[in-house]
């Protein structure tokens, strides 16, 4: 911070100054607070979602156990398609949100594969919006953490350097000004007793 000056206009704009920081510093402080709040909704939401997808994955294999049969193809049958995103606003941080999934399944013939691929498709179209929704999450929660650090860092900066900085600054500029009040009494008490005692000399010497 730049040398203050001692003077009674730097004691008015530091007054300001403090005034300032000090009615920033709690709206600073709740958006930190909306931000964690967030971000901690965020992990559980990753967690929920990873724990979905390791169920369907699981339930998929226990359900249909033909999958193991390398005799009939599998692949190609479900792809991921149009991804649609939108942003969501929370304390002035852009989100990126999920509005649509597109889940494309290619056309298979009955007669060629056994019933059990309609299972198999079901969950597979359900296990790509599941991964999509996980990467999306995921996406979130790092835009939510460099959020969280980048306003902790100016609530740190106001609540640990400013505001403190400023009210020293205050302290120091009123003992200068205090002292420099009190020099000046003390001067123009010597100058006055100065002035009276040439004053009565001569008187005296007329």
């Amino acid at each position: 911070m730049a040398k203050v000056q001692l003077s009674k206009s730097s004691l008015t704009r530091e007054r300001e100054n403090l005034g300032l920081y000090q009615r920033y510093l709690p709206a600073l402080d709740l958006k930190r607070q909306q931000l964690m709040g967030e971000r901690q909704r965020a992990r559980s939401a990753i967690t929920r979602l990873r724990q979905e997808l390791a169920r369907l994955v699981g339930a998929a294999g226990d359900a249909v156990p033909m999958m193991a049969d390398r005799r009939v193809p599998l692949d190609g049958l479900v792809r991921l398609g149009e991804v649609r995103l939108g942003t969501q606003n929370v304390a002035g941080v852009r989100l990126p949100t999920v509005e649509h999934v597109e889940v494309i399944r290619s056309p298979y013939s009955r007669l060629v594969r056994p019933h059990w691929v309609d299972a198999v498709v079901d969950r597979l179209a359900e296990a790509i919006r599941l991964s999509v929704e996980v990467e999306v999450a995921e996406k979130r929660l790092a835009g939510l953490e460099k959020a969280v650090a980048r306003v902790t860092q100016r609530v740190n900066l106001f609540d640990k350097v400013l505001i403190p900085q400023t009210q020293t600054n205050i302290r120091r500029i009123n003992v200068y000004l205090g002292d420099a009040e009190r020099a000046a009494v003390a001067a123009a008490k010597i100058a006055k007793r100065k002035r009276e005692a040439e004053s009565a000399r001569d008187e005296a010497g007329r």
